[in-house]
């Protein structure tokens, strides 16, 4: 299922567009400041932002600019009462892919959405490696040489941010929130039931990258040899 960030400090607005989006197959994460934006996207893989202009702490344009200056390319729908020919050509030579004006049709919203997830697969960035591993988020893989596995969605983003950092350990409460959402209820025993998969799925395709809990601190994705050091 496609994820997408929507950055929007309207409560009623942001909970129509979610039931929106949601009725659509497309599971939405909600944040109202662009701090908050800015945390979300450090811990999941987002597909596509949804973002507001006039946002409690700064304008969204500045936010994705500052996103596109640092390699993040990820689609961006610009979702604003801002409709001004002027405002539209600043949204798109920000970075922005799309420009819709407030009011709009719940139907076309959620069509420009679907849009922007079936961009060309040349557009997205290069599957992420680490070691051995190889992850492919497009097909929702897992590999090391010639072997595969597949992947479920909460199990691709927590293997996403782990290899995304490395040399970092990973707190649980972030590997929480990428696995199931921001703000979402977790089960007390949902991630270990999702790291106890994963640790399956990487010695099935003979990986020597192992998931290792750093007692107190988190998590975090060491070789096998730096682990018997």
């Amino acid at each position: 299922m496609s994820r997408v960030l929507l950055i929007e400090d309207h409560e009623r607005m942001a909970l129509l567009i979610c039931k929106g989006l949601e009725v659509a197959g497309i599971a939405v994460d909600v944040v109202d400041r662009i701090d908050r934006a800015q945390t979300a996207l450090r811990l999941v893989n987002y597909q596509a932002l949804i973002l507001d202009r006039g946002l409690p702490d700064g304008d969204g344009m500045d936010l994705l600019r500052s996103l596109r200056h640092s390699g993040v390319e990820v689609p961006c729908l610009f979702l604003t009462a801002r409709d001004a020919l002027r405002d539209r050509v600043e949204g798109l030579e920000s970075g922005g892919d799309d420009y819709l004006s407030k009011p709009f049709a719940m139907d076309e919203m959620v069509a420009r959405v679907r849009a922007l997830l079936r961009r060309p697969a040349d557009y997205r960035p290069i599957d992420p490696t680490h070691g051995d591993l190889t992850v492919r988020p497009a097909q929702g893989t897992l590999s090391c040489g010639d072997e595969s596995v597949t992947l479920a969605p909460a199990e691709m983003q927590i293997i996403l941010l782990l290899v995304s950092k490395p040399e970092d350990v990973v707190r649980r409460s972030a590997l929480e929130a990428a696995g199931w959402g921001i703000g979402e209820a977790v089960t007390p025993n949902a991630l270990d039931v999702a790291l106890h998969r994963i640790r399956r799925k990487l010695l099935a395709i003979g990986s020597r990258q192992q998931i290792i809990n750093i007692r107190g601190l988190g998590y975090a994705l060491r070789e096998a040899d730096a682990v018997d050091e």
